[in-house]
């Protein structure tokens, strides 16, 4: 019989008033005594006052059993078998007597589990049908459920319910603080130990050394906030990601400071030379996480975790490092897996080439595990190749060098440091004036050296890379410490030329090992063994003495941790390191490494140190390997070659010539390696294709920090080319060169049409004034609505603009004034409201890419026919917020847009030809969702981001307009059979590169055989 129908023959009326009659009438109070009250003293066939009697209990029982009998209906069992189960349920009832339980353990059982116990107590007899054992089950528990209700209404039930519940929790709470008395609460341990480590951190690494400082006069070191200079770091491929569906790819620079790269990326591969400010940054990362309180950093120099052993485990990461302190068991893993870990893992190039695999694997590894974190991966720029980690989801950015402006900040903060103000000036008129100078200033390192040497030659400096390490040298190495009256140390007295022995030999050890630390021991017995072939320490034959001293007098060496030894930088190893190989001879081993990107400053170095016949005969080495880059090394050595046999010179001029002009951009970023010589031999324009012409520019352009009048007197010639990409090439480079004179002499020569051109900073704003009007305009950094029109000369010329990472903008209505306003782009602009106010321009293209943006009256936009939004969408449907009667044809919803809505009152857009969507783990796409994007008549074009597993593929219904469609690609072969199936007219499929490598090519071809498959 059907459960609920045999509930509906026992649910009557006249069921409970039977039951009622096994309760006993209430008892006064709660019923606290010494032993507690019972079933047994509860129901009124047990106990001292007996009203019921077995006979009576199973009077009731054939009642129960006539009720549902005799009810309207087909009967519950075989009318034979009624006195079975009348007896039967008489027996379950009369066990209620029997439970040593009370009505409080009862209740808090429930009905089945009571049932199930009076089943146990008296089984039904054996030969009875299923229906007559379903009966009795489901009775049973109809009358448990009864006899429950009649207990939860005594009064004696609320009172001993109360009761029972304090005991239990009073007893859980002694419980609880006995167990945090002995065992303190993980948070409390955890934060107390955040931060004492935050305060390690900040103290660790607030601190930058001074090279060439008087050390007598002033400090070693100055503190980093003082120091620091805020770098810019350049996407190595232009990233699109912002770029709404339909729209155009504005001309930008993909260049951002440095110190924010990881608020865009939470991952981020960061390449930079040596010397460029990499582990500055780290340190300013950390610290700046460390004082907000944000994040927990961890600095991973590489170079130090390869030499203690395997990589660390989290656990392991302080101690690796040397941090003194002991984190409680598991906090580093707790930190980690709740996402609140800054890892900055710093030196991947120095890493031995053959252990970078197992590097990467150890990346792998953590990230996956702990995949919510921010990442940071520094690394020289040839030491892997391009889209490395790629597939872990790093963006990869490089460090650019630094610029007029940056080196005139440096300069100025250096001299504040060092209390030098009187030397300022002079050195910031020298480097305007002169080129070679300047060209060296173009990382911190360097310029921080010029400096230095500039305050000790009082106003004179060297010229020439060599002479200027030549020079720096020997103001490090020779300190006048008799001048200033201090005598040897440890009664070891070092000479400059003994000092340069020991630290060549020391550099070229490490430069053979492929390393850039060594153990003390090692280095040591390095020192040993040179002692007896130097002449002016005929006394000192303790190697750990004249180490000591070393490191002491010559500024170049330092211990970062106990029984380690290094190079304060990298530069002067391989500059020391060259320098020996060439003196005994080693020009063959040099050739040997000369593929190894280790080994490139080294082989530079050694040209500039080797005498002419040399030269000429390790150059013809890197020529006989025939590889583009070993080519573009030997064009890059001729700078340091001052007298070389000229056919030789020809030869590799000429065979460089081959590899120019530069055909993609990756071939025109590596002729740029080889520096300004080449802007000597770049071509064009006559004669070039566009692809060549875009090479030749990209290469000019990395090549204006270095030289930037011989760049620009190549950028200047292409300033009439009618291509797109030229042009925004162009467009793009203007921050690299003086603002006025690039807007004169490249920009305000430039075709409009499709251009945007960028305004990062002051001198760029007040600059665009002095042009002709441009139609399109993006604007970087605060700026008030007054403020942005003051820079426009004409704003009925504009009709894009684009604003980006403006928190000051405010009210939009001001923006009126740009009349002809067809397409407004808000990025990253914090508290913009007054969309309402936009309604009588011509806005047809709309980008509000700020999680925080108020939507307040976006409905009111009706013209708009391009629509892309990165923000959770209120209310449950997309047309309580968006413009209903808009003619939309593309519409971008980022990750966050549709958590609410999902992608109900889609289908109120018809228009649609283009859809791009974002879907997270917080809300898949369902069939309802896919039924709206088959309800769009005109839709062509469909983009889906995040992973495959969240789209919903087995609810996508057959959709026969989609002829062009993106997504990832990360799902297996069935997911690629689904898309296939439910996009019969596909025309081009769009996929992740790194992720159609999963499968096949023959794979893709058989399932999609008449698509084209594009891979980015």
């Amino acid at each position: 019989m059907d459960p609920t129908v045999l509930g509906g023959k026992l649910a009557s009326g006249l069921v409970a008033p039977l039951l009622k009659k096994l309760v006993r009438p209430d008892g006064p109070g709660a019923g606290l005594v010494d032993k507690p009250v019972r079933l047994s003293a509860l129901v009124s066939f047990r106990g001292e006052k007996r009203t019921l009697d077995e006979r009576d209990v199973r009077k009731l029982a054939a009642q129960l059993v006539a009720q549902a009998v005799d009810s309207p209906g087909e009967p519950p069992f075989p009318p034979d078998e009624r006195i079975a189960v009348t007896d039967t349920l008489a027996r379950r009832l009369l066990a209620l007597g029997d439970l040593d339980m009370d009505d409080v353990q009862a209740v808090r059982l429930g009905h089945r589990a009571l049932a199930g116990k009076l089943h146990r107590a008296a089984p039904a007899p054996d030969g009875l049908t299923a229906d007559s054992c379903h009966f009795l089950d489901q009775a049973t528990e109809w009358a448990c459920l009864n006899i429950l209700e009649f207990f939860t209404r005594r009064s004696t039930f609320v009172a001993r319910t109360l009761v029972e519940q304090t005991r239990g929790q009073a007893e859980l709470i002694a419980k609880v603080d006995d167990l945090l008395t002995r065992a303190p609460r993980p948070s409390a341990q955890d934060a107390a130990f955040e931060r004492r480590y935050r305060s390690y951190v900040t103290e660790r690494h607030n601190h930058l050394t001074i090279y060439g400082i008087d050390l007598r006069d002033s400090p070693d070191s100055w503190p980093l906030e003082v120091a620091y200079l805020t770098l810019e770091a350049t996407a190595d491929r232009e990233d699109d990601r912002a770029v709404p569906p339909g729209g155009e790819q504005p001309a930008r620079t993909g260049r951002m400071p440095a110190d924010e790269t990881l608020n865009r990326d939470s991952r981020v591969l960061l390449r930079g030379d040596a010397g460029s400010g990499k582990t500055t940054l780290v340190q300013w990362l950390a610290v700046t996480a460390a004082r907000a309180g944000t994040h927990i950093p961890y600095v991973l120099p590489l170079r130090t975790l390869i030499r203690t052993g395997p990589l660390p485990a989290p656990a392991a990461f302080l101690s690796a490092v040397g941090c003194p302190l002991s984190p409680p068991g598991g906090w580093a893993e707790r930190v980690l897996a709740a996402g609140r870990a800054l890892v900055l893992v710093d030196g991947l190039d120095e890493v031995p080439a053959a252990d970078r695999h197992g590097t990467r694997d150890w990346l792998r590894a953590l990230i996956h595990a702990y995949p919510g974190n921010r990442w940071l991966v520094t690394t020289r720029p040839t030491a892997v190749r391009a889209e490395w980690l790629s597939r872990e989801g790093f963006r990869e950015l490089s460090l650019a060098p630094m610029g007029r402006a940056e080196v005139a900040t440096f300069v100025h903060r250096w001299h504040r440091a060092a209390r030098a103000p009187e030397y300022e000036q002079r050195l910031l008129d020298s480097l305007r004036t002169k080129r070679d100078l300047a060209r060296l200033t173009s990382n911190p390192l360097m310029c921080g050296l010029i400096c230095a040497l500039h305050r000790e030659r009082r106003g004179y400096l060297p010229t020439g890379r060599k002479e200027l390490y030549d020079a720096a040298l020997a103001m490090l190495l020779s300190r006048r410490d008799r001048e200033r009256g201090m005598g040897p140390v440890h009664g070891v007295e070092l000479g400059e030329e003994v000092q340069l022995e020991l630290l060549q030999r020391l550099a070229y050890a490490l430069v053979l090992s492929g390393r850039t630390e060594m153990d003390l021991e090692t280095a040591e017995g390095i020192v040993g063994r040179c002692l007896p072939t130097i002449a002016r320490v005929p006394d000192q034959r303790d190697a750990a003495e004249v180490l000591h001293a070393l490191m002491l007098r010559s500024g170049l060496l330092r211990q970062p941790t106990e029984g380690v030894v290094h190079f304060v930088h990298r530069t002067f190893q391989d500059y020391l390191g060259a320098r020996y190989a060439v003196e005994e001879g080693h020009l063959d081993v040099l050739a040997g490494h000369a593929g190894d990107s280790l080994w490139e400053d080294v082989i530079r170095m050694a040209v500039a140190h080797a005498r002419p016949r040399e030269r000429a005969m390790l150059l013809r080495r890197l020529l006989a390997e025939d590889t583009p880059r070993l080519t573009l090394l030997a064009l890059a050595c001729l700078e340091h070659a001052a007298a070389l046999d000229p056919g030789v010179r020809t030869e590799v001029e000429e065979r460089a010539g081959a590899l120019i002009p530069p055909r993609t951009t990756e071939e025109a970023k590596a002729l740029a390696e080889a520096g300004p010589l080449v802007l000597e031999l770049l071509p064009g324009p006559e004669g070039l294709t566009d692809e060549e012409a875009h090479g030749v520019t990209v290469t000019a352009s990395l090549l204006g920090a270095e030289e930037d009048e011989g760049a620009l007197a190549v950028l200047r010639r292409f300033r009439e080319h009618p291509d797109l990409d030229v042009r925004r090439q162009l467009a793009g480079t203007w921050s690299r060169f003086d603002a006025r004179e690039y807007a004169v002499e490249v920009l305000d020569h430039l075709k409009r049409d499709g251009l945007s051109v960028v305004c990062e900073s002051a001198e760029q704003r007040a600059t665009l004034r002095l042009m002709r009007p441009w139609g399109r305009l993006r604007f970087d950094g605060p700026l008030t609505a007054a403020e942005l029109l003051a820079c426009v000369s004409e704003p009925a010329e504009v009709h894009l603009l684009h604003l980006w990472n403006n928190p000051v903008l405010g009210h939009l209505r001001d923006l009126r004034a740009f009349r002809s306003l067809t397409g407004l782009w808000l990025s990253r602009c914090t508290g913009t409201e007054g969309l309402s106010s936009l309604a009588e321009l011509p806005l047809t293209d709309l980008v509000l890419f700020d999680r925080g943006a108020d939507l307040t009256g976006l409905g009111t936009l009706r013209r708009l026919t391009q629509l892309s939004l990165d923000q959770n969408l209120p209310g449950e449907f997309l047309t309580e917020s968006l413009p209903t009667d808009a003619p939309l044809r593309h519409l971008f919803l980022g990750m966050e847009s549709i958590h609410s809505t999902g992608l109900r009152g889609l289908s109120g857009w018809p228009t649609l030809r283009s859809l791009a969507v974002g879907v997270s783990s917080r809300r898949h796409l369902s069939a309802e969702d896919w039924h709206e994007v088959a309800a769009l008549p005109a839709l062509t074009n469909l983009r889906l981001y995040g992973r495959s597993e969240h789209y919903g593929f087995d609810a996508m219904p057959e959709l026969p307009g989609i002829e062009d469609f993106e997504f990832p690609g990360d799902g297996d072969l069935g997911v690629l059979h689904v898309i296939a199936s439910r996009l019969p007219r596909l025309r081009r499929l769009t996929v992740s590169e790194a992720l159609t490598g999963t499968h096949s090519p023959d794979a893709w071809a058989g399932i999609f055989p008449t698509v084209e498959i594009v891979r980015v």
